[in-house]
């Protein structure tokens, strides 16, 4: 009992470490390292505000070409900035569109819940029949939250400009 043990032990080990020799000598690399170091800059809320479906295909239409750097809405001109530096293309900033952040009209919100379950970030907190808030910090702006609230208290807003976003507007030649 105890060899057969040994034996399919032996066996389990040999033919595992060949799998992963295998593996690794026969992996299909097509992939653009490029791509995967744009998506890890992206916020990865996944939210289509790009007009992609995830930030994935928006990291590949960057890296092709087909999309500009200042696709990216949540990201802002911070990310839109990393986005030219890192591909070598001149940015635009006034053509991006001022973030967006949802807020709930408290006196008009009677807690139905399903604006909360719409939010692809969980930005928005509260409780079935209790009036719900929503996080800034965490809010993309998607509008996902604004098409799911029968109640039309939900409304997008532009956000206030913080440390992080804030630009020095450029100067205009006279």
């Amino acid at each position: 009992m105890l060899m057969a043990t040994l034996a399919l032990a032996t066996l389990g080990l040999i033919l595992g470490g060949g799998l992963g020799v295998a593996a690794r000598k026969f992996a299909v690399t097509d992939e653009n390292p490029l791509i995967k170091e744009i998506e890890a800059l992206m916020p990865g809320s996944q939210c289509g505000q790009c007009g992609f479906p995830g930030c994935s295909a928006a990291a590949s239409a960057l890296v092709e070409g087909s999309a500009e750097v200042t696709c990216c809405p949540p990201g802002g001109v911070g990310l839109a900035e990393k986005l030219a530096a890192l591909l070598g293309v001149t940015l635009d900033a006034g053509q991006m569109s001022a973030p967006l952040l949802a807020r709930i009209d408290a006196a008009q919100c009677t807690g139905c819940t399903r604006c909360y379950r719409a939010c692809p970030t969980d930005a928005i907190v509260g409780a079935n029949g209790q009036i719900h808030s929503v996080l800034a910090n965490a809010c993309t702006g998607c509008g996902k939250c604004l098409a799911a609230c029968p109640e039309d208290c939900i409304a997008m807003a532009v956000q206030q400009p913080t440390l992080d976003t804030w630009r020095w507007a450029k100067p205009q030649a006279a």
